[in-house]
């Protein structure tokens, strides 16, 4: 992988007022983690929602360590989440690792609940 240049944006900005960003942000927060009882988005694991005019969305996710049990099936439980909202044409999850997770990407949410507030 490439350093990023100065001034680039390690996490690519979001969609946020696209008008299905919610839709899709709440269809995020119905994957979990197995082995975590919190959202993978109030985990912090998804790192963009990019949503086109057409209603394509691409989403940059994470996990919280590269040797996750589930890398292989979670971005697929993402796109089926994701594939369900109303208006949603298409739906492509990539996997990064950069920048790498970790817990201050977490809601105040996920950290009450997991108890670290």
């Amino acid at each position: 992988m490439s350093d990023p240049q100065e001034g680039e944006l390690l996490i690519k900005p979001s969609s946020t007022d696209h008008p299905l960003y919610d839709a899709v942000v709440e269809a995020c927060k119905s994957v979990f983690d197995p082995e975590i009882p919190v959202n993978i988005y109030d985990l912090g694991l998804i790192y963009t929602i990019a949503i086109s005019e057409a209603g394509e969305v691409d989403i940059i996710m994470t996990l919280t360590a590269p040797g996750c049990p589930v890398a292989g099936e979670m971005p697929g439980w993402v796109a089926d989440a994701v594939s369900a909202v109303p208006g949603v044409q298409t739906v492509d999850v990539d996997m990064t690792f950069e920048p790498q997770w970790g817990m201050d990407m977490m809601s105040d949410e996920a950290r009450l609940e997991l108890g670290f507030m």
